[in-house]
């Protein structure tokens, strides 16, 4: 009986290591997902607590959240 070949499927694709601030904001995400906060408002809420504060120094919005979310994803 012959087997499939393995493969690797790749789910993260980066051409860099994280900056500490991409780390900082992943680990707050993740914080607030295992306290259960998975909308949108609460998220941002927490992260105004919690930090790390939005790109621009300033608290998160909804709309910074969603534009930050869109940049580091492209």
């Amino acid at each position: 009986m012959r087997t499939a070949p393995l493969s690797n499927v790749t789910h993260q694709n980066r051409t860099a290591e994280p900056t500490a601030y991409e780390s900082l904001l992943g680990d707050s995400i993740e914080r607030a997902y295992a306290q259960g906060i998975h909308d949108l408002e609460g998220l941002v809420s927490y992260l105004n607590t919690a930090g790390p504060s939005a790109p621009n120094g300033q608290a998160w919005t909804e709309a910074s959240f969603q534009q930050e979310m869109a940049r580091l994803g492209a």
